[in-house]
């Protein structure tokens, strides 16, 4: 059976902070299944809003119009088995980074569904309030449960805690281990 492929898409601007090394616990977790991770860090990317022009509903392989550095990223989300968004909670909801690319996903949206329905699907979110509750984390994972509900994908799970300054998520185990966890289940 070839390796899973999983996907993980960083809308944090840090790269050493909270969302990065839950993502490392994660790739850990993976590691255990012999899945390959991929990250793909949204802040380096050169990304252009959608333009609501319709394009790229024609067809099932077209993706979007804009040239921009998304083109380098919509074959590696169809290549993948999983895609794993992360991103931390600002302003009571995602980064804008991470809207970005889930405003230029809709480019996945053709005829025959939303690739991203395809996918196994997971979240990560990191925030500076005590619950999902008081920092509007939980904003951002209803909006991502309506979502995957919505385009059919097997949502595999949803990591979420508290974590203010970097670095701060070492120091929440219960928060690590999910994360591992959760690399293991979509590895399997």
């Amino acid at each position: 059976m070839p390796k899973r492929k999983i996907l993980v898409v960083i809308g944090s601007p840090r790269k050493k902070g909270n969302c990065s090394i839950l993502v490392d616990r994660l790739e850990e977790g993976a590691a255990l299944g012999e899945a390959t991770v991929e990250r793909v860090w949204l802040h380096e990317l050169d990304m252009r809003p959608c333009n609501a022009c319709g394009l790229c509903k024609d067809a099932d392989d077209k993706d979007c119009v804009l040239d921009d550095d998304m083109r380098q990223v919509y074959p590696k989300i169809r290549a993948a088995d999983a895609v794993v968004i992360v991103s931390p909670i600002y302003w009571w909801n995602i980064s804008a980074q991470t809207k970005l690319f889930i405003d230029r996903c809709d480019a996945l949206d053709g005829p025959s569904g939303n690739v991203l329905g395809t996918k196994r699907m997971a979240v990560m979110l990191v925030y500076g309030g005590s619950d999902a509750f008081s920092s509007g984390g939980v904003n951002a994972l209803r909006a991502f449960q309506d979502a995957f509900r919505y385009i059919g994908s097997d949502v595999v799970g949803m990591v979420h805690g508290s974590a203010w300054e970097a670095g701060a998520v070492l120091n929440n185990e219960t928060l690590l281990q999910q994360a591992h966890e959760l690399g293991r289940k979509l590895a399997t």
